[in-house]
């Protein structure tokens, strides 16, 4: 009987282990994920710039940002997703990145730029 009640101290004691180390877990992923998105953004998740545009705009604005390159239907992906996360198309058709920071500060894993 007492190795029983011994058995199921360390048992709850294992189960209580585990969902504090998964609940850590998970704060510590949330905390990364905010991070990533202050830094994407810029200035701790602020809109970018007095020209924020809404999602529903995004089409019209990358369909604009595209218009001019040959490789239009990966443009017009990786442009929307971009728009669709920093709510912003820098002008022109190319480069004014820097109106944009989070549109301009979005890197791939290697390190290239996300966002035409």
């Amino acid at each position: 009987m007492v190795a029983m009640a011994k058995l199921l101290l360390v048992l709850a004691v294992a189960i209580l282990t585990i969902s504090m180390v998964e609940s850590k877990i998970k704060e510590t992923n949330n905390a990364e994920e905010q991070y990533q998105l202050e830094r994407v953004n810029g200035q701790g998740g602020q809109k970018n710039g007095p020209g924020s545009l809404q999602s529903s705009q995004c089409p019209g604005q990358c369909s604009r940002r595209c218009s001019q390159t040959q490789y239009k239907k990966p443009c017009l992906f990786f442009c929307q997703k971009c728009c669709r996360a920093c709510l912003c198309v820098p002008s022109g058709y190319y480069g004014n990145k820097g109106e944009c920071p989070c549109y301009n500060n979005w890197k791939t894993k290697r390190g290239g730029p996300k966002c035409p």
